[in-house]
């Protein structure tokens, strides 16, 4: 497996605003860049990386928020339900972070590495993350859905474990 690098929204600006095309086949070449996704985002330490994150224009995502990595290919979200705010940011904009409100239920269809079907659902962080990854295969980021762009102060205070 290889690490790749992330573009960045600074450097990458007009290529991170493109829409991904739909995967056909479903070979050795979308393995591997699977696999390279998933150690990418794991030496980045995030939860969810799309294709175009690394320069692919694929409608593929990995996402892991703690209970196993997620491979979807050709994702869609077939359903959303509540809302929530929550503290947001993206591996393609490194260093800042927003309020966003998002959908705090979805479900999600997708196909496997193999070309299977198949749907989940996901709460709160998951339902986060499925939202951001699939906007990216539209070309759209996270700073669309922001509705306070949070200052390093606020940061920390959110990040913070509160003194008991």
């Amino acid at each position: 497996m290889a690490i790749r690098n992330i573009l960045t929204n600074d450097r990458e600006n007009a290529f991170l605003h493109k829409k991904c095309r739909q995967v056909e086949k479903f070979d050795k070449r979308l393995s591997i860049l699977l696999d390279d996704m998933t150690d990418t985002l794991h030496q980045a330490n995030g939860v969810g990386l799309a294709a175009i994150q690394v320069g692919v224009l694929k409608r593929v995502v990995v996402i892991d928020v703690g209970d196993g990595v997620k491979e979807l290919v050709n994702p869609v979200i077939v359903e959303k339900s509540g809302e929530q705010e929550t503290m947001e940011g993206c591996l393609s904009i490194p260093g800042k972070w927003g309020m966003t409100k998002r959908p705090s239920h979805v479900k999600v269809r997708a196909q496997d590495r193999t070309g299977k079907t198949f749907e989940y659902e996901g709460d709160d962080l998951l339902a986060t993350a499925s939202c951001h990854e699939i906007d990216h295969l539209d070309g759209i980021l996270f700073l669309s859905h922001v509705t306070h762009m949070l200052t390093e102060e606020e940061i920390e205070k959110i990040s913070s474990p509160e003194d008991k």
